[in-house]
This record gives structure tokens, sequence and C-alpha cells, in this order.
């Protein structure tokens, strides 16, 4: 169970009429939440949005949508997509640049 607080959450995944939510701590998830898709802010019903969320008894107790840490984890993302996608040199070409 989830102590009581606030926290960050990141909207996973949706199964049916629930969000799955993974919910930070430090930086780093510890633990998921299953809420009612309408419970969620209206703009945060999107895979990976971010949320701050308050956790009463275990449960969500509502959450506040966060764009602009929600367009920054896009954008970090789709960096480390961009560089990982980058071919290395080949073998070949790099003969090529010692000439």
């Amino acid at each position: 169970m989830i102590p009581d607080g606030t926290y960050t959450a990141t909207v996973d995944r949706f199964e049916d009429d629930h969000a799955v939510l993974l919910v930070e701590s430090d930086g780093r998830d510890i633990d998921q939440l299953v809420v009612d898709r309408d419970a969620l802010p209206w703009r945060a019903r999107t895979q990976n949005a971010v949320v701050t969320i308050s956790v009463v008894d275990g449960e969500y107790d509502g959450g506040q949508y966060e764009p602009d840490k929600t367009e920054a984890r896009a954008e970090a993302a789709q960096s480390r997509f961009d560089r990982l996608s980058r071919r290395p040199p080949s073998a070949d070409n790099a003969d090529d640049e010692d000439a």
C-alpha cells in the first residue's frame, strides 16, 4: 500500500475504463494505482500524462495534470530515441575518415 501523501504519477496504460498510474517517489517508480479513467483530470486521460496525485488510505484522492512535466518527459524520450536510432559509423566509413 502506498503511504498517504503527494506523489508524481505517470499514466502508463488504460485497461477498459481504468487507468494504471505508475507512482514515483524520489524519481523512481514505487508502485502503481488503478483508478477510474473518469477520476483523472480530463487533460490527463492520455498515455504518458504526468499527474501530481494525492493518496489517502492507500487510494487515489485526486490529481492535477502537469503539462510542462508531460512535455519535458516526451521531449526527453524523443531525444533518447533519436540518439539510439542513429547508426554508428561502419568500418568502411571509419576508414574513409582516416584518409
